[in-house]
């Protein structure tokens, strides 16, 4: 098992250490939290994973454009109540 501390930053940033970085080999990252244990999991694949996502973007729009209302709408999912 790898360990690390961290320190967490006034923004609420923290570094992932680079061994942990290079275990991950990704540079998408979901945090969950499980009984009171933040669990950092490895994202493989940030566009299928926001592909369900993406129906509301034009077709054929650049991609900067397409992962970025991908991701709106993936947060504005995960935040409401």
């Amino acid at each position: 098992m790898t360990t690390a501390a961290v320190k967490i930053t006034q923004k609420g940033q923290v570094t992932i250490p680079r061994e942990i970085r290079d275990i991950l080999k990704t540079n998408t990252v979901f945090f969950e939290v499980v009984d009171n244990t933040v669990v950092v999991k490895a994202v493989r694949d940030a566009a299928g994973s926001l592909s369900e996502y993406a129906k509301n973007v034009k077709p054929g729009a650049p991609m900067k454009k397409m992962k970025e209302g991908a991701w709106e709408e993936a947060v504005r999912e995960k935040t409401r109540k």
